[in-house]
C-alpha cells in the first residue's frame, strides 16, 4: 500500500520535464505494443483439399498468381533443424534479434565495404516478409527489429516458425514449405528426405536460384554445406549426410495433383458461404472425408469405362461413394477430368448438378405406399395399355405383363405399373414426399410434373440422390437405436468436410417418410434387379456382394443412372452427355451399371439389411394376386408387413363360381339344378388385363364358357383396350405425307368370339379371334362402338386431334 501512496505522490510531483519524458515512455510503449498486427499476413493463399489423412488431393493457384498453401502450424521437425542452422542457430534463445549475428554482419560488411550479411534472424524474416515490397534500409532494420521483439512476445517459437514456413518464398510463384515440397518434389513436406529438406531451407535466402539449367552449381554448393553443419552439431551421421549429398535437386515444377478437382471447385463456391456462417476466418485449405486411394481407384474405374462410352460419343461420367453411418463422402468424381479436350466440358460438375432421374425415385414410391399400407410388396398391379389426359407411359420393351407384383415391377423397372401406382398414391402426394427427403430442385408446382415426375419428368442432382439413399440404409440401420421410431438426425445429405458435423445439414421431415418393414421389402426388391454382364450370375455364388440397386434412363437417352446400397455404403453413378445429348444405348443398364457394380468390388464388403425389430405384423397374402387373402383365396402366404398392412385391400380376383358336373361349363340355377353344380374358387381377372396376362404366364386358366341356354348377368366378357375413354389420339404424317392409321384393339374371353365394330354408328368390319383393326378417323370427336355375338357393347369416347 505504501509502495502505491510513493508512485502516486512522485507522480504528482514530477517537474513539467520529468512528465514529458514520462508522457514519451508511455507512448513509446503503447506504440511498442500496438506496432503488431493483429493479422499479419493479408495475401491471398490458394485454395487447397486434402484427403481425410491429409495427403493433398488438388490445389488451384492463389488469386495474386501465387503458388501459396494456407497456414499450416505443423513443421517437420527436419525443416525446424534445416532452417534454423543454416539460418538462425541460436532462434531457440534469442528474444527476436540476435546481437552476435548483428554485429557479426556488421563487421562483415565493413569490411568488405558492401553488404554481404544482414544479421536478420528468423523472426525479423518473418516481419519483413509480412511487409510487401519492403525496401532493405536501415531504417526499416530498426523497426523490423523493435517488431520481433514484439513478436516474440504475443508468439511462440513454433508458431513463429510456422508463419516462416507458410510464406517464405521458395523461388519462381513458390511460396511455402508445403507448395514448394509438392512443386518440387511432388510430396508433402514430411516425405522429404535430408537432402531434399536441405536444398528447400536454402532456397528463402536467394530463391532465384531455383531455375532448371541456372545456378545449379551454387544452390548444390549451398545445400551440401548446410549439410556438413548438420553433421557437425550431430544432426544427421555421416553416412547420411554422404548419401543426401547424391540426391538430385529440385528440377522442373512438377503438376499438382488432379484427384478431386469438382470438389475442390465446390469448396470454392460453397467457400463464401461457409466464412458468413462462422464467426472464425475459415481457411482455404480444407481436410476432406475422401480417400485418397478410393479416389483413385474410382478416378481409374470411370477412365477405363470411359474409353469404352467414347466410341458411342457419350463423353461424361461421374461417381459418388457415401459411407452410410457417418454420410460421410469417401469419393467424390464430378465428371471425366480432361482440361485439355474442350469437347468433354471436364469443368462441369455433374454430381452438383440437375439432371432427370429417370426411374431412380421408383424405389421412394413404392416404400412410400408400403408405409401407407395400401399396396402390400407382391400385391398386383395393371401393365396394360395406359393414357391419361395427354399422357402415354410407355415400358421400355413396349410390351405389357397385363399385371406384375409390385416388387417385380420394381425390380424390372416398368414404367405402366409404376404410373399406375403413382395414380393411386397421388402425384401430389409423392411431390411433398420427394420435397420432405430433402431434394431441393424441385423448384416448380406438383401440378408442372404430373404423372410424369415417376418417370423423370424432374431435375436432381446425383448429390441428393446420394444423401437421400444413404439417409435411407442409415435410418434402417439405426431402427433398433431408435426403438423403430422415425428420427431427422439420421436424415441429411452427405458431407465431404472431415470433422464438421454441420456441415451434413440434417433434413427434418414434417411426418415420419418411411417405416421399417417397407424400406425392407423396398431394399429387397431393388436387390432382385437383374445385373449386367457377368453380375447377373451373382446370384450363383454364397460369398456375393448383396445390393440394393436401381438404375434410371431419361427420355431421349441423355442420362444413364445406377444407384445402389448396402448397410455400409451408398453408391450413385451418372453417365451421359453435359450438353444433353442423347445416345443410343445410353441406358442405365448398359453404362452405368457396369461402373456401379466394379466400384462396389474394390469397397469392403457387408452383410444385408437385418429383419425389422419391431413395427410389423404377419398377414396372411394371397398367393396369386399378392393382396390380402380374402376368403376365396385358395392358397394363402404369410407375410411380414408393416403394422399399416392391416388396411389393405382384400383379394379382388377370387371368386367362386357354378359349374356343371363336368366341370367345364358354367352354369346357373335357371339352366341346372342346384344339386348338379360344383362350386369352385376362381382366379379371374378383368378382360384387358387377362388379354395380356396370359400370354405371359401359360397357366393361367381363363373362365369356363357358360352353357348353352343359361342366361346370365354376369360382367361383359370384353373390353376394349385402345382407346381408354376420353383418349386424346395424335396421328402422325407418314413419310408419304398422308395421315397414319390408328390401331384400335379389343379382347374377349371366348378365343372364338366374333366382334363388330362400329365407328360413329358406321359399322365398320367384323374380327375373329384376333380383334385389332386400323382405321384413319377425320380430326375431332368420334364414338367406337363394339358389340359381340350375343348383343354385349362396349363404347369408347376419343378425340383425333390436328397436328
Amino acid at each position: 500500500m505504501r509502495f502505491f501512496q510513493k508512485i502516486k505522490y512522485k507522480l504528482t510531483h514530477l517537474s513539467t520535464k520529468g512528465k514529458i519524458k514520462l508522457g514519451v515512455v508511455v507512448i513509446l510503449l503503447l506504440w511498442f505494443w500496438l506496432c503488431l498486427p493483429s493479422k499479419l499476413f493479408t495475401t491471398p493463399t490458394s485454395f487447397v483439399i486434402t484427403d481425410k489423412n491429409g495427403i493433398l488431393l488438388n490445389a488451384s493457384i492463389a488469386a495474386d498468381g501465387q503458388w501459396r498453401f494456407p497456414y499450416n502450424k505443423k513443421v517437420p521437425e527436419r525443416f525446424v533443424k534445416c532452417i534454423t542452422t543454416f539460418e538462425d542457430k541460436r532462434f531457440f534463445y534469442h528474444p527476436g534479434i540476435d546481437p552476435i549475428a548483428l554485429g557479426r554482419a556488421i563487421i562483415q560488411n565493413i569490411k568488405n565495404k558492401k553488404v554481404v550479411s544482414g544479421g536478420s534472424t528468423l523472426t525479423m524474416q518473418v516481419i519483413r516478409l509480412s511487409k510487401e515490397h519492403s525496401t532493405r534500409s536501415l531504417w526499416n532494420k530498426l523497426t523490423e527489429s523493435i517488431v520481433a521483439v514484439r513478436l516474440e512476445c504475443s508468439y511462440s517459437k513454433k508458431s513463429i516458425l510456422a508463419l516462416y514456413a507458410s510464406n517464405a518464398p521458395f523461388g519462381s510463384n513458390v511460396v511455402g514449405l508445403d507448395a514448394a515440397a509438392w512443386r518440387y518434389y511432388g510430396r508433402s513436406p514430411e516425405q522429404l528426405s535430408w537432402g531434399e529438406m536441405a536444398a528447400l531451407a536454402v532456397l528463402p535466402n536467394a530463391p532465384a536460384l531455383v531455375h532448371p539449367g541456372r545456378n545449379r552449381d551454387e544452390l548444390l554448393r549451398k545445400r551440401n554445406e548446410l549439410l556438413d553443419k548438420l553433421q557437425e552439431e550431430k544432426e544427421i551421421d555421416k553416412t547420411t549426410c554422404e548419401l543426401a549429398k547424391v540426391e538430385p535437386l529440385p528440377d522442373q515444377p512438377k503438376p499438382l495433383p488432379q484427384l478431386a478437382p469438382h470438389l475442390l471447385d465446390k469448396y470454392k463456391k460453397e467457400y463464401g458461404a461457409i466464412q458468413k456462417a462462422s464467426s472464425d476466418e475459415v481457411s482455404t485449405g480444407l481436410q476432406t472425408t475422401i480417400d485418397m486411394h478410393l479416389q483413385q481407384e474410382v478416378n481409374n474405374i470411370l477412365g477405363i469405362h470411359h474409353a469404352q462410352l467414347m466410341g458411342n460419343q457419350v463423353r461424361n461420367a461421374a461417381a459418388i461413394v457415401v459411407e452410410v453411418e457417418t454420410g460421410n463422402v469417401l469419393s467424390y468424381v464430378g465428371n471425366i477430368y480432361n482440361p485439355a479436350d474442350t469437347s468433354l466440358e471436364s469443368h462441369v460438375d455433374v454430381l452438383s448438378s440437375s439432371r432427370s432421374p429417370g426411374s431412380t425415385l421408383k424405389p421412394l414410391l413404392y416404400a412410400s405406399l408400403l408405409t401407407e399400407g395400401t399396396m402390400l410388396p407382391r400385391q398386383l398391379v395393371p401393365d396394360i395399355p395406359t393414357q391419361m389426359g395427354g399422357f402415354t407411359p410407355q415400358n421400355f420393351d413396349l410390351g405389357y405383363d397385363g399385371a406384375v407384383p409390385a416388387n417385380r415391377a420394381l425390380a424390372r423397372s416398368l414404367n405402366i405399373p409404376a404410373v399406375r401406382m403413382l395414380q393411386q398414391f397421388k402425384y401430389q402426394r409423392f411431390y411433398d414426399v420427394l420435397k420432405q427427403c430433402g431434394y431441393t430442385t424441385l423448384n416448380r408446382p406438383a401440378n408442372n410434373y404430373g404423372m410424369s415426375l415417376i418417370l423423370g419428368g424432374c431435375e436432381i442432382s446425383p448429390f441428393e440422390q446420394a444423401g437421400v439413399y444413404s439417409s435411407l440404409a442409415r435410418m434402417y440401420n439405426h431402427q433398433r437405436k431408435n426403438n423403430s421410431k422415425w428420427n431427422d438426425q439420421d436424415w441429411f445429405m452427405p458431407r465431404y468436410i472431415k470433422d464438421n458435423i454441420e456441415a451434413a445439414q440434417t433434413h427434418k421431415a414434417s411426418y415420419p417418410l418411411f417405416d421399417y418393414p417397407a424400406l425392407w421389402h423396398t431394399f429387397n426388391a431393388m436387390n432382385e434387379v437383374m445385373r449386367p454382364g457377368e453380375e447377373g450370375l451373382w446370384g450363383l455364388f454364397g460369398s456375393a456382394q448383396r445390393i440394393a440397386w436401381k438404375t434410371g434412363t431419361s427420355f431421349g437417352f441423355r442420362d444413364g443412372w445406377a444407384i445402389g446400397i448396402t448397410p455400409k455404403y451408398c453408391v450413385v453413378v451418372w453417365v451421359g452427355n453435359t450438353t444433353g445429348e442423347g445416345r443410343p444405348d445410353l441406358t442405365g443398364i448398359n453404362t452405368a451399371a457396369p461402373i456401379l457394380f466394379e466400384i462396389f468390388r474394390v469397397l469392403p464388403s457387408s452383410s444385408w439389411f437385418e429383419p425389422p425389430a419391431k413395427g410389423f405384423i404377419y398377414l396372411p397374402i394371397c398367393h396369386e394376386s399378392g393382396f390380402k387373402a380374402g376368403p376365396d383365396c385358395v392358397k394363402a402366404d404369410t407375410m411380414l408387413v408393416g403394422e399399416s398392412g392391416r388396411n389393405a385391400p382384400l383379394c379382388p380376383y377370387h371368386h367362386k363360381i357354378q359349374l356343371d358336373a363336368t366341370g367345364n361349363y358354367r352354369v346357373t340355377a335357371d339352366c341346372v339344378s342346384p344339386s348338379a353344380m360344383q362350386q369352385q374358387t376362381w382366379f379371374i381377372l378383368p378382360p384387358t388385363i387377362e388379354y395380356y396376362y396370359k400370354q405371359k404366364h401359360t397357366d393361367y386358366k381363363p373362365l369356363p364358357p357358360y352353357m348353352a341356354g343359361c342366361n346370365t348377368d354376369a360382367a361383359r366378357p370384353f373390353d376394349i383396350i385402345y382407346p381408354e375413354e376420353n383418349a386424346k389420339i395424335y396421328v402422325p404424317i407418314e413419310i408419304s405425307g398422308e395421315r397414319g392409321k390408328t390401331v384400335f384393339t379389343a379382347t374377349h374371353r371366348s378365343s372364338s368370339a366374333k366382334l363388330f365394330w362400329h365407328l360413329d354408328d358406321a359399322y365398320i368390319t367384323t374380327t375373329i379371334q384376333f380383334h385389332k383393326v386400323a382405321l384413319n378417323p377425320t380430326p375431332g370427336k368420334h364414338v367406337l362402338t363394339v358389340e359381340d355375338e350375343n348383343g354385349e357393347m362396349v363404347t369408347r369416347t376419343f378425340e383425333v386431334m390436328e397436328k
